[in-house]
């Protein structure tokens, strides 16, 4: 009876683990329309058009070390203080603006932040909305390829 009861419970419980891993924001997500490449994102800061509005929704660190000139750093988006921080950066852009969310914390199906940043704006409304795919991380991806870089706050 004992040997029963736990085979039952771990058939209840094994159909939960993939619900758990769903749960998880993943970057890959994102569909592929919205992404821009850091060559492309380049590209735009030296152009005369309109520059984008480019957020940094990784860890503070990160962004202190190195960031994207011009960009401005909300909070990391994995959590709900940087959601918040996020939104409040936002409120006043028009709907139509452009603008350039990244992270570059770690591997591009490992960021905890960029998802739950493109998922926030994309519900606010926000019809420009592009993410930078940085498929390693910041430093090898846009740091050693020699793009303009700022550091501090």
């Amino acid at each position: 009876m004992k040997a029963k009861l736990i085979l039952m419970a771990g058939l209840l419980v094994i159909p939960m683990f993939p619900a758990l891993a769903q749960t998880r924001p993943s970057a890959s997500e994102i569909p592929s329309t919205a992404l821009i490449q850091p060559s492309d994102v380049v590209a735009l800061m030296q152009s005369k058009a309109e520059k984008p509005v480019m957020l940094q929704v990784g860890s503070h660190v990160l962004f202190q070390q190195a960031h994207i000139p011009g960009s401005e750093y909300v909070g990391a988006s994995s959590t709900p203080e940087g959601r918040q921080q996020l939104r409040n950066s936002v409120a006043s852009l028009p709907k139509n603006r452009l603008i350039i969310l990244y992270c570059g914390c770690c591997p591009w199906e490992h960021c905890p932040n960029v998802q739950p940043a493109y998922q926030e704006l994309h519900t606010m409304g926000f019809t420009k909305l592009k993410v930078m795919f940085i498929q390693n991380n910041f430093g090898k991806d846009w740091v050693e390829k020699g793009f303009p870089v700022a550091k501090g706050d």
